[in-house]
């Protein structure tokens, strides 16, 4: 029999993950070396475990960092090396590509076909051409009005299994307690807690397959919520997608969201209400090139703060979900956007204040300067957070994540959460979307 083919997997602990166990894995023509890691810290390192890897890999995969590229190329004689990993510019995807194929392997990008499971229940996916154009308060917001229809509803998460791979095989989470239990980190939080705080239950882990088939026994629709840019991992009977007019031109030049775009029977405009005119029509625009086919809804993102009277005045210190000011591109969110409105008479620079990995943070995203990431993928990085808020000079510290920092981090500050919500008009044209799917797939509620 020929050699097995030697195949690397470049990837961010998730899509990789779900690219090895539907594509790679019990296959006797490959042998995957290794996965790397990049864009989220203190991931390399780790093993893919042997229960998750199967028979042909005894002792597991080695995950090393995205550095040693390649370095495991030629030590491993790999032939073949295939990205798996979201929210990268054309461009930076076309440069791992250059240093693969100048060692001699071919690069390779995985399919929908080759990736996406099919569902027994109807799925509706929410997903972007960028990190942080609003998917989670549109995934709320679907889930919210199939539970309003009687119609048994879970969402699945895209993947973030940042600790034990093996015990994150398969999550449920039905109660904010499960989230302790599962030792979950921030980034986590912020996408699961606002589901749960209204009943919906989540899916999360690492095997897909296997997620799957535990949410189908429980479920009569399953709600795909997307992480960063990247495609579903189920098959979407809907496939809504948002982009965002205030990064205008992104939804073409970033990977995978220029296929989402492309693939989307909805795409939403996210945050309209507050973008220029004439990057809302450049936006349009590229969306009609594009996909022409495409239903085209102009959306806008409302401000909640429970008390905006608490604002006005003070020096306050800005913390914003992670992802969306880091990798995303973002120079803030909706927790600036909260400040300026209602007039805080400063905006405290945290820089000066940032420890270790937050402050490496600002090194790596120059762009970020008047806001705190709120970054916690484990336990050393969580406290360099607290120690961080709790060096800033502020009369107040407002949250613009999704999740409760404040009880998390038991941070000695006054403190109040900022949020946004999908706007009522775009809303009901969702769910208007989302009524004609359940008509059409024969789903009586109730």
């Amino acid at each position: 029999m020929p050699a097995a083919r030697r195949i690397l997997i470049m990837g961010a602990a998730g899509r990789d993950f779900h690219d090895f166990n539907v594509a790679f894995r019990g296959d006797p023509a490959v042998r995957v070396a290794a996965f790397t890691a990049a864009q989220i810290p203190n991931i390399s390192g780790r093993r893919y475990p042997p229960a998750l890897a199967g028979r042909l890999y005894p002792e597991g995969i080695p995950i090393r960092p995205e550095a040693e590229l390649e370095r495991l190329i030629r030590e491993d004689s790999v032939q073949e090396v295939v990205f798996s990993y979201s929210d990268v510019s054309h461009a930076e995807v076309m440069h791992r590509a250059s240093q693969a194929i100048a060692l001699g392997a071919d690069f390779r990008l995985l399919g929908p076909f080759a990736t996406m499971l099919d569902s027994r229940r109807p799925v509706v996916s929410v997903c972007a051409v960028r990190t942080g154009c609003g998917k989670s308060q549109t995934a709320r917001r679907l889930a919210e009005f199939l539970h309003a229809q009687g119609v048994k509803t879970v969402v699945v998460r895209h993947p973030m299994p940042y600790g034990d791979l093996e015990a994150q095989r398969c999550q449920r989470f039905s109660s904010l307690e499960d989230l302790d239990t599962q030792h979950c980190t921030i980034e986590e939080r912020e996408e699961y807690e606002g589901h749960i705080r209204l009943g919906h239950v989540v899916y999360a882990g690492v095997d897909y397959g296997e997620i799957l088939a535990a949410a189908e026994q429980e479920a009569e629709v399953i709600l795909w919520d997307g992480g960063n840019n990247d495609l579903p991992f189920y098959r979407p009977d809907l496939h809504v997608v948002l982009a965002d007019p205030h990064r205008a031109g992104h939804e073409i030049a970033y990977h995978p969201g220029e296929a989402n775009l492309r693939m989307a029977d909805v795409v939403l405009l996210a945050k309209s209400g507050s973008a220029s005119p004439s990057a809302l029509l450049r936006v349009q625009r590229n969306v009609s090139r594009l996909n022409p086919a495409a239903r085209i809804v102009e959306a806008d993102s409302v401000l909640q703060v429970d008390d905006p009277s608490r604002i006005a005045g003070r020096r306050v210190l800005v913390v914003e979900d992670g992802p969306t000011v880091t990798h995303g591109e973002m120079p803030h969110g909706a927790g600036y956007l909260a400040a300026t409105r209602w007039g805080a008479s400063e905006i405290v620079d945290p820089r000066p204040y940032a420890l270790g990995s937050i402050h490496e943070a600002y090194s790596r995203y120059p762009h970020l300067a008047a806001v705190l990431p709120a970054m916690g993928y484990g336990r050393e990085q969580m406290a360099e957070l607290k120690r961080t808020i709790e060096a800033v000079p502020c009369d107040l510290v407002l949250i613009g994540t999704p999740l409760d920092l404040g009880k998390l981090l038991d941070i000695g500050k006054p403190m109040l959460r900022v949020g946004y919500e999908l706007d009522e008009a775009s809303a009901r044209v969702l769910e208007e979307e989302v009524a004609t799917l359940l008509r059409e797939a024969v789903c009586s509620p109730g």
